[in-house]
């Protein structure tokens, strides 16, 4: 049974930008203990190899925030290389926050506007933090498709694995309270 909480509560903003960064941290860390040669398996239908793949997720979440903020993290990623297992923690942690923060500042009329190398364009901040999750998960479902081939077991990155990291999940007894 769900519990009603009170109008205009960011608990739900702040679960999903939360999962979001758990899951990329999840993933990279599973990542580190990688062989050369997996972290440079592919899989069709893909963005491309693991590490690609993680460069490309870390690298857009930046991104993101860079559009709206103009900051980066202390240390950018470099472009076109992958940077290491250190710097992409770093990076993702940092990104994670600052799209959490952003999500809670978004108001319906909150608009980013950047100029791309030919013309100005502008969007709503509220859709740019939908493609910061959606994008996110989907690259990580491909990730995990890759270790599925490669014969590995893919770490739980699901809502259910980071309620009970998180502490969350309560056990009860059939027909006690509260159950």
């Amino acid at each position: 049974m769900m519990r009603d909480q009170e109008h205009g509560d960011t608990s739900v903003l702040t679960a999903l930008f939360g999962h979001n960064a758990w899951a990329n941290r999840k993933l990279l860390d599973f990542c580190a203990a990688l062989s050369a040669e997996q972290l440079d398996a592919t899989a069709i239908g893909g963005f491309g190899s693991i590490r690609d793949t993680l460069r490309h997720i870390v690298g857009a979440e930046v991104s993101y925030v860079e559009r709206v903020t103009g900051q980066l993290p202390a240390q950018p990623l470099p472009p076109d290389q992958f940077p290491g297992f250190a710097v992409l923690q770093d990076a993702v942690r940092w990104a994670g926050d600052a799209l959490l923060q952003l999500a809670l500042a978004a108001r319906q009329d909150t608009t980013v506007r950047q100029r791309p190398p030919r013309q100005l364009i502008a969007y709503p901040l509220a859709s740019l933090m939908v493609q910061a999750v959606t994008h996110s998960t989907e690259h990580r479902t491909q990730i995990a498709a890759i270790l599925t081939q490669l014969g590995l077991e893919p770490p739980d990155m699901s809502g259910w694995q980071y309620m009970e990291e998180q502490g969350e999940l309560q056990e009860f007894e059939a027909g006690a309270a509260g159950a």
